[in-house]
C-alpha cells in the first residue's frame, strides 16, 4: 500500500487535499467575490439596477458595507427608472443612514430617474455621464378601464363594499369626479414628499424645484447646470472620487457584494411567478410610483 509505504508523503498528500477543499468551500460561499482575499483599504460598490420593487437587497448591501471597517467609502451604481414609492423611500433612508458614517457616491449609468434619482439624492456626492437621463421628478399612478370590453362580451360586474370609495381605481367603471380628486390629491402629497428631499438634500430653493419637478427629464449635463447632480463622469470616476472623498491612497481595491448562490429556478423562472400573481391579483396600483414611464420598457425587469 502507498499510505504504509510512504507515510509522510501520503500525509502531506491528504493535508494540500484538505487546503484545497477549504479555499473552494470558502469560494463557494463567499460568492466568488474578486476581492474576498484582498486586504486594504476597500471602496464598496452597491449596485441598484432596473425597476426598483423591493429594497431588501441594496439595504442588505448597504449596511453589510457600512459594518466593513476595510470599506471606507461606498459607491451607489444607478441604473433604474425608478419604481415604487415605498422602495424607493427606504433606500434612499438608508442611504441617508449611511452617509453619516461613510461618504457615499452617487454614480448614475443610462438611467437615474425619477425614484433612481430620489434614491441618488441621499449621496455626498452625485455624478453622471453628460447624456445620463435623469430628473423626471414626479409621482405617476395609471389605470386601465375595461367596462365597455365587459359590455361587448355580455358580461357584468357586481361590487359588494364596505364604503364608497373601497373599489376607488377599479377597472370595471369609470372614475367619480370625487374618486379623482382624492387621488390627485395623494398624489400630491406623496410629490411634496419627493420635492422635499430633494430641497433639502441638494440645498436649493423649493420655488427651483418646483418650477423643474413636473416629471421632466434631464440630461446629466442639463442636471449638473441645475444643481441636481456634483459632476459630471462614469463609474470609474465615481471610484476615483470615492477613493479620494475616503481617504484612500494610490489604487483603490473595489469590492461588490457576496453574489447570491445560483438558482437554475429562479434563472429559468425569473419574476415571472411574481409578475403572474399580480397580473391575476388585479391591484389598481401596481402601476404607481416614482417611475419615468418612457423609459420602463428598456428596463432589464418588469413593472411590478
Amino acid at each position: 500500500m502507498f499510505a504504509s509505504r510512504h507515510p509522510f508523503i501520503f500525509s502531506f498528500l491528504i493535508v494540500v487535499i484538505v487546503i484545497i477543499c477549504f479555499f473552494a468551500a470558502a469560494l463557494f460561499f463567499l460568492g466568488g467575490s474578486d476581492s474576498a482575499f484582498e486586504f486594504g483599504d476597500k471602496v464598496g460598490v452597491v449596485e441598484v439596477k432596473g425597476i426598483i420593487t423591493d429594497a431588501k437587497s441594496v439595504v442588505k448591501h448597504l449596511k453589510e458595507f457600512r459594518k466593513d471597517e476595510s470599506v471606507k467609502v461606498i459607491v451607489l451604481r444607478i441604473d433604474s427608472p425608478g419604481g415604487g414609492v415605498a422602495p424607493s423611500q427606504e433606500i434612499y433612508n438608508e442611504v441617508a443612514k449611511t452617509v453619516l458614517v461613510k461618504k457615499v457616491v452617487a454614480s448614475m449609468g443610462s438611467v437615474a430617474a425619477s425614484g433612481g434619482y430620489y434614491i441618488a439624492a441621499g449621496a455626498d456626492h452625485i455624478m453622471a455621464n453628460p447624456g445620463t437621463i435623469t430628473g423626471s421628478i414626479g409621482v405617476i399612478m395609471e389605470f386601465v378601464n375595461v367596462e365597455d370590453i365587459i359590455k361587448k362580451i355580455g358580461l357584468a360586474a357586481e361590487i359588494i363594499k364596505s364604503g364608497p370609495y373601497k373599489d376607488i381605481g377599479s377597472p370595471l367603471r369609470k372614475m367619480t369626479p370625487e374618486e379623482r380628486m382624492l387621488l390627485q390629491e395623494f398624489i400630491d402629497n406623496v410629490h411634496r414628499q419627493f420635492v422635499d428631499v430633494v430641497a433639502s438634500e441638494r440645498n436649493i430653493t423649493m420655488e427651483k424645484i418646483e418650477s423643474i419637478a413636473d416629471g421632466r427629464i434631464f440630461s446629466g449635463e442639463q442636471a449638473k447646470k441645475l444643481g441636481l447632480i456634483d459632476s459630471l463622469g462614469g463609474l470609474e470616476d465615481a471610484i476615483a472620487m470615492a477613493a479620494k472623498l475616503g481617504g484612500i491612497k494610490g489604487e483603490p481595491i473595489v469590492s461588490y457584494p457576496k453574489k447570491k448562490r445560483f438558482s437554475v429556478l429562479e434563472y429559468l423562472l425569473g419574476r415571472s411567478v411574481e409578475d403572474l400573481f399580480h397580473t391575476i391579483s388585479g391591484n389598481p396600483f401596481q402601476k404607481f410610483g416614482y417611475l419615468c414611464r418612457p423609459f420602463v420598457w428598456s428596463s432589464s425587469q418588469v413593472v411590478e
